[in-house]
């Protein structure tokens, strides 16, 4: 679900003022993209992308820089209408744009489709993203078939005044250090925690670690060749599961996303950690406004992982393939994502960009002054594991979920929702 809402809140922006340089020749402002959009002849582009990609003053940019170019661009009301209307598209072999935006998780399904995508590979994009970015998008034979956007690398958002009032450190390097080991070592300290304040919930909700648990994990709910593994051996899972059911306890009992969740970010507070993609800082800066005590720490448990991201493609049944390419490697240059973070809070998922000091040196005021883009940078730069989430990730992913949250609720007993998971999944027929 978070990679589905991501688009929806990251509107709330840090504020960050950006003078922006040139990262290579091929790219600058100045230096025009090679391609069919420099023949002078009059071409509209379209783009489809889902909610707000930060790209709208990018593209004027890019239009008075080429004048022959109009773009024109397509947003879906929701991921699940764009990657409707993108399967319909493929299936069909006509009816999608001259570029399409491709959220990570469809990926291991769309590379399916590789002779029906622009190989995008040049070598002055050599190194241009982090290295786990681009293999995600890169085919069997070495074509790189997307340019990556934003990623998400995940932190810890916590109520520093609450961890204070509690008698543990507060300061995010401290929290950091005492948050830094395993998912037990977490569960741990969110004991210590309770026993120190028995109103207040460790985390907010079992959805919401279930998500930064299985973000680590290479092959949740597949393997590697697209075949699902089933959730009755799926030890990996139910390992998750019974340790998520075992400390709910130290959960707010809300659901990620509904009306309670957004709410409990005022008043009173309800929990003192969340799980902490670069695009929640965002949200949380946004509903939680007025609060104070919120910070960001440069820490994971389990290890440094992500949670959302996009790429950019051409599909070969653009009629503009040359000019639809050169656009998508411009607005994915270093510079171009770097206006989009400052525009709209997308991380950048480029090596340039995340060393930049646009990135490095901003900080949020609303989290006590955090240096959020030099934590992030630096959890971006620590992943190692990208989990594979071909067609059924979705489908069982929502199962697994749902059972976590029949317990968190207290309409079913641990063992008796799994069964009702295994059965769900049964349903599935795969």
């Amino acid at each position: 679900m978070a990679n589905r809402v991501r688009r929806v809140f990251v509107a709330a922006a840090l504020g960050i003022s950006l003078t922006l340089g040139a990262c290579s020749p091929s790219s600058t402002q100045e230096t025009k993209p090679s391609g069919e959009g420099d023949s002078g002849e009059q071409i509209t582009l379209n783009v489809s992308v889902f909610n707000d990609f930060g790209y709208t003053e990018l593209y004027k940019e890019y239009m008075k820089l080429h004048p022959n170019i109009t773009i024109e661009e397509t947003r879906a009301s929701s991921t699940t209408n764009s990657r409707d209307r993108l399967s319909t598209g493929l299936s069909a072999g006509s009816g999608l744009s001259d570029i399409e935006a491709v959220e990570g998780d469809w990926m291991p399904e769309v590379m399916q489709y590789t002779d029906q995508w622009v190989d995008l590979s040049n070598d002055s994009l050599k190194d241009r993203w982090l290295e786990w970015k681009t293999a995600k998008a890169t085919d069997p034979s070495d074509r790189l078939l997307g340019y990556g956007t934003d990623s998400a690398p995940n932190a810890i958002c916590y109520r520093a005044d609450l961890f204070a009032a509690a008698g543990l450190p507060s300061n995010r390097d401290e929290v950091a250090k005492l948050l830094t080991g395993d998912w037990n070592k977490f569960f741990e300290v969110g004991r210590q925690f309770r026993a120190a304040n028995s109103q207040v919930a460790w985390f907010d909700s079992a959805s919401s670690v279930f998500q930064g648990m299985i973000s680590q994990l290479p092959n949740a709910f597949e393997n590697s060749d697209g075949t699902p593994i089933p959730l009755s051996d799926n030890t990996g899972i139910k390992s998750i599961y019974d340790s998520i059911v075992a400390n709910l306890d130290q959960s707010a009992h809300l659901t990620a996303w509904d009306e309670d969740w957004m709410a409990a970010f005022q008043g009173d507070p309800k929990f003192a950690t969340i799980m902490c993609p670069s695009w929640m800082a965002g949200f949380i800066e946004e509903q939680a406004a007025g609060v104070t005590g919120w910070d960001v720490a440069p820490v994971f448990p389990g290890g440094a992982s992500n949670s959302g991201g996009s790429y950019l493609m051409v599909p070969v049944q653009s009629k503009h393939q040359e000019a639809a390419k050169a656009l998508a490697d411009w607005l994915t240059a270093p510079e171009q994502q770097l206006k989009a973070y400052a525009a709209k809070q997308v991380f950048p998922s480029q090596v340039e960009a995340l060393k930049s000091p646009q990135v490095t040196e901003s900080v949020s005021k609303f989290f006590n002054d955090a240096p959020i883009g030099k934590i992030y940078a630096s959890q971006a730069s620590s992943i190692t594991v990208q989990p594979f989430t071909g067609e059924h990730y979705g489908s069982i992913r929502d199962i697994v979920g749902d059972a976590l949250n029949r317990v968190s609720s207290g309409a079913m007993d641990a063992e008796a929702s799994w069964q009702q998971a295994l059965a769900d999944y049964k349903d599935l027929g795969i």
